[in-house]
């Protein structure tokens, strides 16, 4: 089992790597309890083990295994084991519920986010006992799921994955509108069954204002009953004005961290990990052009997925020519930053209009079809929800966004002025 498993860690890592931390070790494999016993050559190694290698062992050892499956460590010298006396493993599952790729070892950090990386491992060690809520706040692309959903893998090493509720705030209002049909008593008990709960995208509680009651009753009972919190949103929340005052002042009550953009170097590092683990044979220059022209990881992850499909797909060897070609039909400016109001700003330009009559309730001809043509644009660039672009256009019915947006969509297909006018107006809230 050893050298099995040492071929597929081949994949991840030099054999120079694996004669230093991995040869060393010693393994007790059992297939029927589904445990592997991994002992060190001495106490030393085990602490050295445990800061620099565990999280990325356990995710490979994940991948090779399967789901199920336990790990426990022990070392051969401790004075313990030495005396004779029998010293209890630490038992860990390997399963990562919230994703393999999302571990503390995999996201890279500098000196920028070195406290709020040290302050999530503090946090999915102590579980609740310490920074209630923890809260992540960065812009788009700076790793904030990465962090939530790293948290939430290294808790359920030690706690029971069902009892971690993990989702956005969209999935946590949904909970509420839809599962439980708007009844909050079923929702709310059915929520405090968990002792763990993650909520990304927490920014997106302006869209639903009548909810915030709701999570001050949920934020008390995880808060009374130390059951740890831990959120995501782009802006400090304490700069959010529209916040009910008892949700924001509960808010403080923790601690709020803030991811900076990652910069040329994070990015270098991370482009270098994706080639090896992917086999593409970048150049160094290549490499660079990636990380200074794609500064979204979002995008260098779509950039980096073209470039291995076409490895495997078409041809083995990418030439430079075939590098240069897929990078020019590659838009380069993320959405992330998009909101509504930029692309009625946009709109309102181009059609020579107000942005209040974008919004307000003339039916002019003119006004209407840009009217309509923001709609649109706002739904298939921001994905967002028809009540919610209903509530963005000064208080539209979503049947009235809905009718908008497959109007113009039927409209483009046989108009191609209108398509022209709507690549145009795109890439126009691209760079604004």
């Amino acid at each position: 089992m050893k050298e099995s498993l040492r071929q597929h860690l081949l994949q991840t890592c030099t054999d120079e790597e694996l004669k230093r931390w991995y040869d060393p070790l010693s393994f007790d494999y059992s297939e029927e309890n589904k445990r592997l016993t991994v002992g060190f050559p001495h106490a030393f190694f085990a602490r050295w083990f445990e800061s620099e290698i565990q999280d990325k062992f356990e995710a490979q050892l994940n991948m090779f295994l399967g789901n199920g499956y336990v790990v426990s460590y022990k070392d051969s010298d401790t004075p313990e084991r030495l005396r004779g006396v029998q010293v209890a493993d630490v038992v860990k599952r390997i399963d990562f519920p919230f994703g393999q790729e999302f571990t503390f070892d995999t996201f890279l950090i500098n000196k920028k986010n070195y406290f709020p990386i040290a302050s999530a491992k503090e946090v999915a060690k102590q579980s609740g006992s310490l920074f209630n809520p923890f809260i992540i706040c960065g812009p788009g692309g700076s790793g904030k799921t990465h962090l939530l959903k790293s948290v939430a893998n290294e808790i359920a090493k030690k706690h029971d994955y069902s009892t971690i509720f993990m989702g956005s705030l969209e999935e946590l209002n949904s909970l509420y509108s839809i599962r439980f049909k708007g009844d909050p008593f079923k929702a709310r008990n059915h929520l405090f069954e968990y002792n763990f709960l993650f909520i990304d995208d927490f920014h997106k509680i302006k869209e639903h204002p009548y909810f915030q009651q709701e999570l001050v009753n949920i934020f008390n009972h995880f808060y009374d009953n130390k059951k740890q919190m831990v959120l995501a949103c782009r802006e400090k929340v304490t700069s959010y004005d529209f916040l009910d005052d008892n949700l924001q002042s509960r808010l403080g009550w923790g601690l709020i961290v803030t991811l900076k953009e990652p910069d040329l170097e994070i990015r270098v590092g991370y482009i270098q990990r994706q080639v090896r683990a992917k086999r593409l044979s970048l150049s160094k220059e290549q490499v660079l052009t990636l990380a200074q022209r794609f500064t979204d990881f979002r995008y260098l992850q779509g950039i980096l997925l073209k470039l291995f499909a076409f490895k495997e797909l078409v041809k083995q060897d990418l030439s430079q020519k075939d590098f240069e070609h897929i990078l020019a039909n590659t838009e380069e400016k993320t959405t992330d930053d998009l909101t509504p109001k930029k692309i009625l700003s946009v709109v309102a330009e181009h059609f020579s209009v107000h942005v209040k009559d974008l919004t307000g309730t003339k039916r002019h001809q003119h006004i209407a079809h840009a009217r309509q043509v923001a709609m649109y644009l706002c739904r298939q660039m921001l994905s967002t929800s028809y009540p919610a672009l209903g509530r963005a256009f000064g208080g539209k019915d979503h049947s009235t966004v809905l009718y908008s947006v497959k109007k113009i969509d039927q409209l483009q297909e046989d108009d191609f002025e209108l398509k022209q006018l709507l690549k145009t107006l795109k890439n126009k809230c691209r760079m604004s």
